[in-house]
């Protein structure tokens, strides 16, 4: 080519990249190392309806599925490895392991100031119905009674939420928050199985789309038991980023919407989860990654 008088060739190439979102998730495990952060064992089966579930945990078995548990799920992603024994597992875009951790989606909410104390030692033995508040040393709903919640924001301070089998809670625009006003005896959840829950996450202000809220500064691995089994619905986020959420319950036609992210989860009877979330202002979350196109 210089014999012809050209000293260089010019070139020119052009790639384009593009930014890929993972399927939505409805199950979220924050634990950077937890064995089994997210389990399902005995016969246990979970249907996750058009999302997906993510371990952030590095460990080999971030997420196990043992025995004769089922899970179908749009895809199943971890940090670190998988264990899985059952053959009982499905999903419409595979497994992927050794992903990079997932950011808390809710890690940037607020949690409100409260004082006082509304109520303390709250039993609920009949129909009763109560108003936004701090409701001090926990709530208790005994078998047979109904407790009906009006919008707004609950504080826990210190005790546990307790519905036994049979208690009823509904109401809508709710967030429950879990904390201590004093650093001990942090707030938790118990609810038994056969317990009637309805509840749904507000719409607007600070808690939007939490119905859920555990302060960050409860002791890592303290318990969410929300096991209330097929008549448990939650509409909107639990978000309990330090707590061992037990989960069992949910009905695939009662709501859209159910985001369950905690430092660990475990599901420990047969539930239904959903993410269309049209409906609430919940934050999605899923792996991002860069693929070229061009």
């Amino acid at each position: 080519m210089r014999i012809m008088g050209y000293d260089a060739i010019p070139l020119h190439a052009t790639a384009t990249a593009a930014v890929s979102t993972g399927t939505a998730g409805c199950v979220l495990a924050l634990d950077s190392s937890a064995a089994n952060a997210i389990s399902l064992g005995g016969s246990t089966t979970v249907s996750l309806s058009n999302c997906s579930v993510y371990s952030d945990s590095n460990s080999s078995s971030a997420l196990n599925v043992a025995g004769s548990a089922t899970l179908s799920a749009e895809s199943i992603g971890a940090v670190g490895g998988v264990s899985i024994s059952s053959s009982n597992v499905t999903t419409t875009d595979g497994i992927e392991t050794h992903l990079q951790g997932l950011t808390d989606p809710y890690a940037d909410v607020q949690m409100p100031s409260y004082s006082g104390c509304s109520q303390t030692n709250l039993t609920v033995k009949t129909a009763l119905t109560i108003d936004p508040g701090v409701y001090c040393n926990g709530i208790s709903v005994n078998a047979g009674a109904t407790l009906t919640l009006n919008p707004g924001v609950y504080f826990i301070d210190r005790g546990t939420f307790s519905v036994n089998g049979g208690g009823t809670v509904n109401g809508s625009g709710v967030t429950l928050i879990f904390t201590s006003s004093t650093g001990s005896n942090w707030a938790n959840v118990t609810i038994n199985g056969n317990a009637v829950v309805n509840l749904t996450a507000p719409i607007g202000g600070t808690t939007a789309g939490l119905v859920i809220f555990g302060d960050r500064n409860i002791p890592l691995g303290t318990s969410f038991k929300l096991n209330g089994g097929s008549s448990q619905v939650f509409g909107g986020a639990i978000y309990a980023p330090t707590g061992a959420v037990s989960y069992s319950g949910g009905s695939s036609t009662s709501t859209s919407c159910t985001q369950i992210i905690g430092d660990t989860v475990s599901f420990t009877g047969n539930s239904n989860v959903a993410i269309n979330c049209s409906s609430y202002p919940t934050k999605p979350f899923g792996p991002t990654s860069l693929r070229l196109i061009s």
